[in-house]
């Protein structure tokens, strides 16, 4: 009789595991992506989604990220670009893009031509080696900042900077490409992150210039809007910013939060997903 319980209750969750996984599938086909003029936050910022991408909702980006790659809850994210011809489980994926605004303040620019990139680097490097063992204690695995994979450019007119960073997590075969965008205005950044593997850096590289182009601040929140002694002053300025903001030895948990993995490995999640899915309704028509 336990035994007879045993195997209908494995049954049942069997069964329970499929529902929610067809469930899955079935709001990832249906997924509403906008492509024209988009408006972020509370009327924070546009996107002239670029020719050749789509762009996802908040609400259907953060049903992506944490039910379908598995991430973490994010509510900050305003939303995802994605490749026209790609969806979350995409054979052919390549990168996504999220969208996010971190509300910490104006961020004054003007240690911009003081900053020795190399200097910082290592700074970075030794924070993140320091985080290591708290991040294992967590269950994440040991990760390595290898370098620069674009080394950081900010661009005063416009207000934009982006950088890109290779990253070995231990136990992955290919290392991470984080490539980062940030855009300054009045109140805060909007954060713009791609996470792929390392060997997509030049399709990324060469999608930059049209992304960038297509994000602006709307009247009211750009940078020039900014008001002293009325307005918020961020505690940082732009090496603070590509740092995660924490330059001391005694901030490495921000770094570890900046620095995780905000989206899967597309190809893999994806790949995996639909594997999982076939696997179990193949097992499930032969009991």
């Amino acid at each position: 009789m336990r035994h007879l319980t045993t195997i209908l209750l494995g049954l049942f969750l069997l069964t329970s595991n499929l529902f929610a996984e067809d469930d899955i599938l079935k709001k990832i086909n249906n997924l509403k992506y906008q492509t024209g003029n988009v408006t972020i936050g509370d009327k924070l910022a546009t996107i002239k989604v670029p020719k050749g991408f789509k762009f996802l909702d908040a609400k259907q980006s953060q049903f992506v990220l944490h039910e379908v790659w598995g991430n973490p809850l994010n509510e900050s994210i305003l939303g995802m670009l994605f490749k026209s011809d790609q969806s979350p489980i995409s054979e052919n994926f390549t990168y996504a893009l999220t969208y996010s605004f971190s509300e910490d303040g104006y961020v004054s620019d003007s240690d911009v031509n003081e900053i020795n990139y190399d200097e910082l680097l290592k700074s970075m490097k030794e924070d993140i080696s320091e985080g290591n063992e708290a991040r294992i204690k967590e269950g994440y695995p040991a990760m390595e900042l290898v370098g620069w994979a674009n080394k950081p450019f900010y661009d005063a007119s416009s207000k934009k900077l982006h950088w890109a960073k290779e990253i070995k997590f231990e136990g992955d075969a290919v290392n991470t490409l984080n490539y980062n965008i940030r855009i300054l205005g009045r109140k805060g950044i909007l954060e713009l992150n791609a996470i792929s593997d390392v060997e997509k850096l030049k399709l990324v590289q060469n999608d930059i210039p049209a992304i960038l182009a297509s994000t602006e601040f709307n009247d009211g929140e750009k940078y020039s809007d900014y008001s002293p002694g009325i307005d918020k002053m961020a505690a940082y300025g732009i090496g603070g910013l590509i740092a995660g903001k924490v330059l001391a030895k005694a901030g490495f948990f921000a770094l570890l939060l900046k620095f995780w993995k905000v989206i899967a490995l597309g190809a893999i999640a994806a790949l995996g997903f639909l594997k999982k899915i076939l696997t179990k309704k193949a097992d499930n028509s032969s009991v």
